[in-house]
Order: C-alpha cells, then structure tokens, then sequence
C-alpha cells in the first residue's frame, strides 16, 4: 500500500466517524438509520488482525458508552466482540466479493444489536423479539447498503480488492 492509500484510508474512516454524529440523527429514527460508527470499525476489521480489531472495537464501544451511559459496558462488550469476530470471519471467508463485505455488515450490526440488548437487560421478552425481528434487520441492511456504497466508491483507496480481476 502507498503512503497516500493509507491517509485516504485513515480520512475515509475519520468520514464515517463524522457522519454518525453529524448526519444520523436527521436521517429518521435511529433504530433504522445506518450506524456509520459500527460500519467504520467493520471496514478497519477488513484489513485488520483480529487483536487489534478486538482492541479498536473496545475504543468503539467505549465511545458509544459514553453517549449512553444508562447501560454502560454494553457497548464496549458487544463492539469488541464484533470487532474480534468480524475480523476472523474476514480470514476465514476471504472478504474480496462485495457480496460478502455486504453480508459481513449485516451480520455484524445485527450481532452487535443483539449484544447489546441482551447484556443491557432493560427490555422485556416482547420488546426483545420486537428489536431483533425487525428494528435490528433493518438498521442491520442500511448499513450494510451503505457500506457497499463506501467499499464501492473508496474500495481502491480503502486497498480492498473486490472482484476477480486486478486490472
């Protein structure tokens, strides 16, 4: 990689950390809206060792937290967790097909969803199914779409390869 790939790189990230607090909150209810956040630390995991994945969905989580200190921990548990697996599952999975980068944020947002839920404990039996069945797939494919978009737009400068070809 260039040292020009790696300041796009750390510029396109620095982008989606500045949307999930400029743009997210006018893009309709929050339980939709994409996690640009969440879809930052994905896109770190795609190139990324699963330590130092682990390591920056830890720093995530805890800047999530921090927002929403009345279940705090959740987060930091259920963004390093995901970091940590998405990174592997990108190893095991060879994400270099947009397909699969696609099905890597959905999975990684709805696992995260699920976490944090669960080890937050504030919602009833009802309400949990409620938030997993349909608020969380759905935030879970906005961000997933966005995230194509970003790997589609920025894939060259991101240096993750996306097809067959190297031409």
């Amino acid at each position: 990689m260039r040292k020009s790939d790696r300041y796009r790189y750390l510029i396109i990230l620095a982008g989606l950390v500045l949307l999930e607090f400029t743009v997210r909150d006018r893009l309709g209810d929050k339980r939709v809206a994409p996690d640009f956040l969440l879809l930052a630390l994905l896109i770190y995991t795609i190139r990324a060792q699963p330590g130092r994945s682990a390591a920056a969905g830890f720093v995530v989580g805890l800047l999530r937290d921090a927002l929403t200190p009345a279940s705090f921990g959740a987060g930091a548990l259920a963004h390093t967790l995901v970091g940590y697996l998405s990174s592997w599952a990108k190893a095991v999975f060879f994400a270099e097909n947009v397909f699969v980068n696609g099905c890597l944020f959905f999975a990684g947002t709805w696992f995260r969803n699920l976490v944090v839920l669960l080890a937050s404990g504030g919602l009833e039996r009802a309400q949990l199914g409620w938030e997993l069945l349909v608020w969380s797939p759905l935030q879970s494919f906005t961000t997933a779409a966005v995230g194509i978009l970003v790997l589609w737009m920025f894939g060259r400068s991101l240096a993750i390869r996306l097809g067959g070809s190297d031409a």
